[in-house]
């Protein structure tokens, strides 16, 4: 059988042989939005929770837009001209509209890469377009500390002193955060690099439900939550897309209100209950943009580990362009190399801010602890290769004939999309004594 994982701009095929029994794990085909132009023009006329944009807007006198970086394929092309069109009829003048590049503390997109994200070249000759730096102390406001975890809580001044501020994003599951897009992208996105290490330190990361689609009790959401409310609330765009990248759901609205009701519409595609767990997975990072960097690529780890069995082998592939990371991030690999997971995990929980980027070592620690990983890329260099901690291969096919050989079990679970789709495993004989 053959089988097309996302990887990269082309996808991957891979040929399972006729020894293998694979399970492909994907969405329910998702519906498509039709007429564009008049759904994006329905959502800002009848938003969720708020009076519609061009009433709002006409009692304003400057906007903050935050977007999504290039690590998110947020369709922007579609709803930013609209958006801004519509501010502008309510008489808000275009020196006055900013869209600031929600980066958190990624670099900054620049020259084609800025071009890429913002999608329409209107945008970007009728507004002034910026990347947030979050190490940028003067750039920043400080509004608080919240009252649960006392998270020092500094943001985008150019956000915070907006009359009107409203986010864009892509909703789908996040390995930390529960979902993506709404919140998330004023925090960490617009976040000062201090607020961002604080809640990203290891005793959030640790949580049990700082994990794939849970909000409820989740501490970053809670944070997240908090701080919107200390800023005096926001607005938000809200996308969904299939696993081509088209869109299936926008909404626009009060932020938690359009960002909820975005999550329930996304739950039930991305959400994939399963009743049997599996010694083999066969995994991505969702093929570009996500799996430019090898940073990006835990995502896939940790979205597949509802599937793979205790003591499993999960095979990940990750086109990697852009190698591993930050040079944080590969500091942080580094030390874990050195240190090993024991003493690495006794360093981190020591510490009150995380170093940056270390949370993405630690999640990935989450994943080993699962089971053993195998990682098959064309783009990562053979330096940069021995700092992932794990296995590299050179072909899928013969991981999983190995990984078969030795479970003696040739059921392979395969995930095309990766972290985009997460399977929840369900004991369907427990279910079955409780009723």
């Amino acid at each position: 059988m053959d089988i097309q994982l996302k990887y990269g701009r082309r996808g991957l095929l891979v040929s399972f042989p006729p020894s293998v029994a694979p399970t492909i794990i994907r969405k329910p085909v998702m519906p498509l939005v039709e007429d564009t132009a008049e759904t994006i023009r329905n959502a800002l006329f009848d938003p969720i929770g708020c009076k519609p944009l061009l009433e709002i807007g006409r009692s304003v006198q400057s906007v903050a837009i935050a977007v999504c970086d290039i690590t998110r394929p947020v369709p922007n092309r579609l709803f930013l001209r609209p958006l801004i069109e519509c501010l502008m009829q309510a008489g808000i003048e275009r020196r006055h509209i900013k869209i600031l590049i929600a980066t958190g503390l990624h670099r900054p997109n620049i020259g084609n890469e800025l071009s890429e994200v913002i999608g329409d070249p209107w945008v970007e000759e009728c507004v002034e377009v910026i990347n947030h730096d979050a190490r940028d102390d003067h750039q920043h406001v400080l509004i608080g500390h919240t009252k649960k975890r006392n998270t020092p809580v500094r943001l985008d001044r150019r956000f915070v002193e907006a009359d009107l501020r409203i986010v864009s994003g892509l909703v789908e599951p996040h390995f930390m955060a529960g979902y993506s897009g709404g919140r998330k992208v004023i925090a960490p996105g617009l976040a000062h690099a201090e607020t961002i290490t604080t809640f990203h330190n290891a005793r959030f990361m640790g949580d049990p439900l700082a994990e794939n689609c849970t909000l409820v009790g989740n501490p970053l959401h809670e944070e997240q939550l908090e701080i919107v409310e200390m800023l005096g609330g926001a607005f938000a765009v809200n996308t969904v897309i299939d696993e081509s990248k088209r869109l299936s759901y926008i909404n626009f609205g009060e932020i938690r209100k359009s960002h909820i009701d975005a999550v329930k519409f996304v739950r039930q595609y991305c959400e994939i209950e399963i009743d049997k767990q599996y010694a083999t997975v066969v995994t991505t990072s969702a093929g570009y943009p996500l799996d430019k960097t090898y940073y990006q690529t835990v995502k896939g780890m940790v979205g597949a580990l509802g599937v793979l069995r205790p003591g499993g082998r999960l095979i990940i592939a990750s086109e990697i362009s852009e190698g591993l990371g930050s040079p944080e991030y590969v500091e942080s690999q580094r030390r874990l190399l050195k240190l090993g997971a024991e003493s690495f995990m006794k360093m981190i929980e020591a510490q009150r801010l995380a170093r940056v980027d270390e949370w993405q070592t630690q999640m990935q620690l989450k994943a080993m602890a699962r089971g053993s990983i195998s990682l098959y890329s064309t783009g990562l260099s053979l330096e940069d290769g021995e700092l992932t901690g794990v296995e590299r291969i050179d072909s899928i096919a013969t991981a999983v004939m190995s990984s078969v050989a030795a479970c003696g079990d040739s059921a392979v679970a395969v995930i095309p999309e990766g972290p985009y789709v997460v399977p929840i495993y369900r004991d369907r004989s427990l279910l079955e004594v409780a009723a």
